[in-house]
C-alpha cells in the first residue's frame, strides 16, 4: 500500500510542497493521454487509496471525490492525439504531466513522477518512483484523478461513436475494438501511429 515515505524524505531535505504525478492512457489505440498532479496535506490518510489499476471503477470514482475535496492542490491535463502523433506517446505524456503540474494553484518545489523517466522540460527538483502509484500516496492520488478523468472522456466518446464500444474498452486494443475499427474505419480520436500494424 502507498504511504508518505517519499514525501517525508523530500520534506526532510527542506522541500515544502511535494507533488505526485501520474498518467493514464499511454497504451490505448484512441483518445488522449491524461496526467494528474496532486499535493496532499501532510499525513492525510485516505482509506482505500491505492494504484488505480487495482481498484474497481466505483471505488475510483468515490476516491476521486475524496481526493478533490482534501488535496491542497491538484491539476489534470491531457496530451492530445495530435501531440501523440507529432512527438510520440512518451513526448505527449511529458507534455500532459508538465501541464498538470503547471495547473496547480500551489507551485510545488519537489515532484514525484511515476515511472522511470523524468520529463526533461519540468524545471522542478524531483525524482522518478518506479511503480510509484503503489508506493507514494501523492502518486496514487494522481493515478486516480488521471484514470477517472480519462474514463469519463471515453464515456463521452462512446456516445459520439456508439459502434466502437469506448465505454467498455476505454480505447484499448481489445478484440471488439479492433473488429470495430476494421468494420467502421478510423475516427478522429484514433491514434494513427498505433494502428499501422492493424491496418
Amino acid at each position: 500500500m502507498p504511504d508518505y515515505s517519499y514525501e517525508r524524505a523530500a520534506s526532510e531535505k527542506g522541500f515544502k510542497y511535494v507533488c505526485g504525478v501520474d498518467e493514464a492512457g499511454r497504451g490505448p489505440l484512441a483518445g488522449p493521454v491524461c496526467a494528474a498532479a496532486v499535493i496532499l496535506p501532510e499525513g492525510l490518510i485516505i482509506e482505500g487509496l491505492d494504484d488505480s489499476k487495482k481498484l474497481t471503477e466505483k471505488k475510483r470514482e468515490a476516491l476521486y471525490n475524496v481526493i478533490i475535496e482534501n488535496a491542497l492542490a491538484y491539476g489534470i491535463a491531457f496530451g492530445s492525439v495530435e501531440e501523440i502523433e507529432e512527438v510520440n506517446i512518451l513526448g505527449a505524456t511529458y507534455i500532459a504531466m508538465c501541464r498538470a503540474v503547471e495547473g496547480l494553484n500551489i507551485t510545488p518545489d519537489y515532484v514525484l513522477i511515476d515511472g522511470n523517466r523524468y520529463p526533461p522540460m519540468l524545471n522542478t527538483a524531483g525524482e522518478c518512483v518506479v511503480k510509484g502509484d503503489s508506493k507514494s500516496m501523492s502518486i496514487a492520488a494522481a493515478s486516480i484523478l488521471a484514470k477517472v478523468t480519462r474514463d469519463r472522456l471515453l464515456y463521452e466518446y462512446a456516445e459520439r461513436y456508439p459502434e466502437y464500444g469506448f465505454d467498455k474498452h476505454k480505447g484499448y486494443g481489445t478484440k471488439a475494438h479492433v473488429e470495430a475499427i476494421k468494420k467502421y474505419g478510423v475516427t478522429e480520436i484514433h491514434r494513427p501511429s498505433f494502428l499501422t500494424k492493424l491496418l
